[in-house]
């Protein structure tokens, strides 16, 4: 009896595919050479240029037009990436690496998240890895002891918290939770109310523009505060704002404060924007993104003053506490509005722990259905190292950037543009911005070090961050003489 034509079909497709998946020794033996290529790129990586020389449009010539028909020795692979990927890299693991805010990794990260890699769970569900959700849980109610956060973001309480991807993700988890709660719950069914105004300062992150114009908010309805002399926010610019809003008939109905801006890493006056938003009614979301990681230091633990009033909180590790991007530790006092704006449960996603409220299902807690298993990376440092360590790692930092901060007002060619703030000096030649810009495009072209700069007060400041893992006093030191030098 001859087979159902389908199936011939099927048999003449199989016979013709030589499909193979390495063999449990080659991927041991791919896997070692990785790693000893990992550990040897960053031995070097302070030999080599910070910032990369090529030109847009130089890697991808290097690259064949289509995709290789046949699969490639593991080793040419390595070879490529030697030849190709590296030079095209800005090496953000450097220790010369003093541009915008860090992006540290660490050894036991980076072997965390290989452990994330190799597993391949997706976390979305409690159902689908207990581990995932139940470590990470774990993990955040760690760090609000670490950091001296108030008990409210704790998962054993109301709120909790849950790692994403960025700052950025958390800003906009914390829009929809307070546009969906300003509604009484109703934005998912019916849309957007008209009139919502949210807020921020002069000095916020971008990040913020973005959210609202995701969320329907528009961003002719995000006001920008003026901010003082240091930079923070003004809050009684802020009562201002929100009382004309009202007596204009818009809805406010979101703040955010920032510990630590992008350009100067300012701090706004948490506790007051704290109580003018609990008289008013308004969610407060404090970004600490870069600054957070200062507060595992009892010494700096001024920075979380206020943070028992405010919705929700974020800082994210992968800037000055050992662990690779991506992740951001995002709080909150109550998670029941952050769930009502994101959750969907459709037939597929049913089971028995999520109908019986029995744990938590993080899918709830951000814009994605499916999650990696950030958590083992965040575990793997804080095991690994120790509060103790990581202590010492960001006072070293500390110690350095007030060192720094010195030299620059020693030196009569300088000025600071803004006061030290934790790790970041934002200083300028006394001259044009038009000096100030050939000089930091001199420094950087020439491959010993990398700085980025900003715009305060309508001048160009040159901006060092000292946050990269393995920066110690020599390179600060040399940064320094390459700097005066130029």
């Amino acid at each position: 009896m001859r087979p159902p034509h389908g199936l011939r079909h099927h048999r003449s497709i199989m016979s013709d595919t030589s499909f193979e998946h390495l063999s449990p020794e080659q991927f041991r033996a791919a896997g070692y050479a990785l790693i000893d290529w990992l550990v040897d790129y960053r031995a070097r990586v302070a030999e080599l240029p910070v910032k990369s020389p090529l030109a847009p449009g130089d890697v991808r010539a290097q690259l064949p037009p289509a995709a290789p028909e046949q699969g490639t020795d593991f080793k040419a692979i390595l070879e490529d990436v030697e030849r190709i990927i590296v030079p095209g890299l800005m090496h953000w693991q450097s220790p010369n690496f003093f541009g915008y805010f860090p992006a540290n990794a660490s050894p036991p990260s980076i072997l965390g998240d290989l452990l994330s890699s190799g597993l391949g769970v997706q976390g979305m569900l409690w159902l689908t890895s207990p581990a995932c959700t139940e470590l990470e849980s774990h993990v955040l109610d760690w760090l609000v002891d670490a950091l001296g956060l108030p008990q409210r973001f704790k998962t054993t309480t109301a709120g909790g918290g849950v790692i994403q991807d960025s700052a950025s993700s958390a800003t906009l988890c914390a829009l929809l939770a307070a546009r969906e709660r300003i509604a009484d719950y109703t934005v998912r069914q019916q849309g957007v109310p008209p009139g919502l105004v949210a807020y921020c300062s002069e000095e916020t992150h971008s990040s913020l523009d973005k959210a609202v114009s995701i969320a329907g908010i528009g961003r002719a309805q995000l006001r920008k505060i003026a901010t003082d002399e240091r930079l923070a926010m003004r809050v009684d610019a802020l009562a201002a704002a929100i009382a004309a809003d009202r007596a204009a008939g818009l809805t406010p109905f979101f703040v955010c404060a920032t510990i630590g801006t992008t350009s100067s890493l300012a701090i706004d006056p948490v506790r007051e924007i704290a109580a003018l938003c609990q008289a008013e009614g308004l969610w407060l979301h404090v970004d600490g993104a870069m600054a957070g990681s200062a507060t595992l230091c009892p010494e700096y633990r001024h920075l979380n003053d206020g943070m028992e009033g405010v919705d929700s909180y974020c800082f994210n590790p992968h800037k000055w506490l050992l662990t690779n991007f991506d992740c951001d530790c995002f709080f909150v006092a109550d998670r029941e509005p952050l769930i009502r704006a994101l959750t969907v449960l459709p037939e597929y996603l049913r089971n028995d722990a999520t109908a019986g409220g029995e744990a938590i299902d993080y899918r709830d807690w951000q814009i994605p259905l499916g999650r990696r298993f950030r958590a083992l990376k965040l575990w793997f440092v804080l095991r690994s190292y120790g509060l103790e360590a990581l202590r010492s790692f960001i006072r070293q930092h500390l110690a350095l950037a007030e060192e720094f901060a010195q030299w620059v007002t020693e030196d009569s060619r300088f000025e600071l543009v803004a006061p030290r703030s934790l790790n970041l000096i934002c200083f300028r030649l006394k001259g044009s911005d038009q000096e100030n810009q050939r000089l930091l495009k001199r420094l950087n072209d020439s491959g010993r070090l990398f700085m980025s700069h900003t715009v305060i007060g309508g001048r160009y400041a040159l901006r060092f961050c000292i946050g990269q893992t393995y920066t110690t006093r020599e390179h600060v030191v040399e940064a320094w003489r390459l700097i005066t030098a130029l």
